[in-house]
Order: C-alpha cells, then sequence, then structure tokens
C-alpha cells in the first residue's frame, strides 16, 4: 500500500510570512493541530516547514514573544522530511519513527503538496486492518467448529 492512498488529502497550509495569531486561527477554524508551510513556486505549492499548537505556545507565548514580532517561518520547523505520494506504508512508518515525526507532508515527483500523513491517520488505518484479521481468525474458527460436528 503507498501513501498516497493513505494521506490526507485535504491539508491546511499557510506562508512563512504569515502571522502568528493568523495560523491559530487557521488551527482553530480547521480543528488542527499543525499547518503545512509552503512557498509557491510557479503555481506550485511547495512545503518548507511545518508549525504546530506546541511550536506557537514553545516559541512565543512561553518566550513571552509578542505576537506581531515574528512570522510562521520563524517558528516552524525547518529539518522538514516528506514521503513521496508513491513510497510504501511501512517504510514510510520506519521514516517517521526513526526521525521522531508525527506528522508527514506528502508530495508527488514535482516536489508540490498533495496530502499529509498523521500517526492519527495510521493509528486508524493499522486498527482497522488489526480489527479485520481478528475477524478473519473468528470466521475460521467458527467454520472448523461447524465442519468437524
Amino acid at each position: 500500500m503507498t501513501i498516497g492512498k493513505v494521506c490526507n488529502r485535504e491539508v491546511v497550509f499557510i506562508h512563512a510570512q504569515a502571522s502568528i495569531p493568523e495560523t491559530a486561527r487557521l488551527m482553530r477554524e480547521y480543528h488542527v493541530g499543525d499547518l503545512v508551510v509552503i512557498k509557491e513556486k510557479t503555481g506550485k505549492r511547495v512545503p518548507v516547514g511545518i508549525v504546530t499548537d506546541r511550536d506557537i505556545v514553545l516559541e512565543v507565548i512561553a518566550e513571552g514573544v509578542g505576537m506581531d514580532d515574528v512570522s510562521v517561518g520563524d517558528i516552524m520547523s525547518n529539518n522538514l522530511v516528506t514521503a513521496q505520494e508513491n513510497d510504501g506504508l511501512l517504510e514510510t512508518i520506519k521514516v517517521m519513527r526513526a526521525k521522531g515525526i508525527r506528522r508527514l507532508p506528502v508530495v508527488n515527483d514535482d516536489n508540490e503538496l498533495v496530502g499529509i500523513l498523521s500517526v492519527d491517520d495510521l493509528i486508524d488505518l493499522l486498527s482497522e486492518q488489526i480489527v479485520d484479521l481478528a475477524r478473519l481468525i473468528a470466521r475460521e474458527q467458527g467454520r472448523e467448529k461447524a465442519v468437524r460436528k
């Protein structure tokens, strides 16, 4: 299974020059804890970072920095790791675990933002798969009992 098949294609994004209050409003409006920071290149949205609600708390509020004194680009995570939409699911999980990443922008072959993958999405997907396996086991046991009677 590829990342492109399981990622969320509705990505909330923002530009690096955006203000912190604007960022917080978008997070509240869309009920998300992160925004992908993009740069427009030839009409394409290219991810350059991620800003989280935790970044706002730790880098702005806890430090007593004025909300109008910094922009998203000042507090975003710069060491961005992305996944290609044709990357495999298990390999991507290994990368996320190794890098300690909970949210991963997904890009196409042109490095254009096409989705985002979160740990929450993965837990939902994998728990569905585990339930399916458990039902398979129960079904097989039931069938075996019926055949042996």
